[in-house]
């Protein structure tokens, strides 16, 4: 509402927030105009001005923050992460449709086609965390504390888990599938709901929360039996899927207790994760 003071001076009234009391009227549709009467003496100033067009309110804080370059980069890294894979996954049918490399290739030397490109960041993680060379993009994207000899613990292991699993265990195996599914899918995603919703710590570790642990059975859950079931469908496997629901349930319980445990100064996520995955489906399956 608008008063007229004794002083003849106009002054918006905010029903809820009194500090603001002494703020012109702002929120008007386009087509209003109001009075401004500056306080002088005589003669009495009276200025008409017009209200600017608005699109509403002013933009929030966390709005701004979303329009933040740091969300933009982060949706564009994403945007060419889904269009690479794209267009690889392209390139090889297009090969595999004009016979030039098998789909389905049985022969023993395709594990070691596939651990080329896990090999490839190996080396590029031992080349920049031995600081032969520096790449900047790479140390801030990987390491906490932006050190380049970061890279050479968690980086590497999650790399050499990969080779590991590729070369032992390739796509024959349950373990090796669901020890790939709970470091990536598991505790790749309990860390990023840790840090966004981890305000409650785990009281037997503060450097661990109940989101990113409830996390990290849910998505390494999820992620294990979507894995299972796409390798199971193309054949390499055959599973009886109500007993192998709750035995994932039960691998994917065993790495998230022992993720939660406060280890981590003794032995990596990246390494106690799989590893204690591995062991719990070799029991659990029976393979």
């Amino acid at each position: 509402m608008i008063l007229l003071s004794s002083s003849t001076h106009f002054t918006a009234v905010n029903h809820h927030h009194h500090h603001y009391h002494h703020r012109l009227i702002s929120y008007l549709p386009t087509s209003f105009f109001f009075l401004n009467l500056h306080h002088k003496p005589s003669p009495l100033n009276l200025q008409l001005t017009r209200k600017q067009p608005s699109c509403g309110r002013p933009v929030s804080s966390s709005a701004a923050a979303i329009l933040s370059g740091a969300w933009v980069q982060d949706g564009g890294a994403t945007a060419a992460v889904l269009v690479g894979g794209y267009g690889v996954v392209r390139i090889f049918n297009t090969l595999t449709s004009k016979m030039i490399i098998q789909q389905d290739s049985t022969s023993t030397n395709a594990r070691y086609f596939a651990s080329i490109v896990p090999l490839l960041n190996c080396l590029r993680l031992l080349v920049n965390g031995l600081s032969l060379t520096s790449d900047e993009g790479l140390i801030k994207s990987l390491t906490r504390e932006g050190k380049p000899e970061e890279l050479l613990r968690g980086p590497l292991y999650y790399v050499l888990v990969l080779i590991v699993c590729a070369l032992y265990f390739w796509r024959d195996s349950p373990i090796g599938i669901l020890s790939v599914a709970m470091m990536c899918g598991g505790d790749g995603i309990a860390d990023i709901m840790g840090r966004k919703f981890g305000a409650t710590k785990l009281p037997y570790n503060q450097h661990k929360s109940f989101a990113g642990s409830i996390s990290m059975f849910v998505f390494g859950f999820l992620v294990s039996t979507g894995m299972l079931y796409y390798y199971s469908y193309m054949g390499y496997f055959q599973l009886e899927w109500v007993q192998t629901t709750r035995r994932i349930a039960l691998v994917s319980l065993v790495a998230t207790l022992v993720e939660s445990l406060p280890i981590n100064n003794v032995i990596d996520d990246n390494i106690s994760v799989p590893l204690s995955t591995a062991v719990a489906a070799y029991f659990t399956f029976g393979l």
